[in-house]
């Protein structure tokens, strides 16, 4: 089965528990804390697998992820120009250093 199809009997059955929920929830009233954290948990899996299903059909998420350019860093000293303004941590500023 292709994670396509996975995913749509996911949503049907999300869809059937969401059903069920609003039947029990009429049978035994909206009112109380444990029915509505039921309903909340249940849309909250079916906002998940829509995204799950925007992620599986984007061109990206089939590209393994790559390691990105790779940079060469000299062995050479760098310039001391560089931190001519800059502060050294727990030191404070080099032009206040005497």
């Amino acid at each position: 089965m292709s994670v396509h199809d996975e995913l749509s009997t996911v949503q049907r059955c999300l869809d059937d528990l969401l059903r069920s929920v609003g039947r029990l929830e009429q049978r035994i009233g909206g009112g109380g804390l444990d029915i509505r954290r039921v309903r909340a948990d249940a849309a909250h899996l079916r906002e998940s697998v829509a995204l799950l299903r925007e992620a599986a059909t984007a061109p990206t998420a089939l590209a393994a992820p790559g390691r990105g350019d790779l940079v060469t860093i000299p062995d050479t000293p760098y310039d001391s120009s560089l931190w001519t303004d800059s502060d050294d941590e727990g030191l404070g500023a080099h032009r206040n250093r005497h």
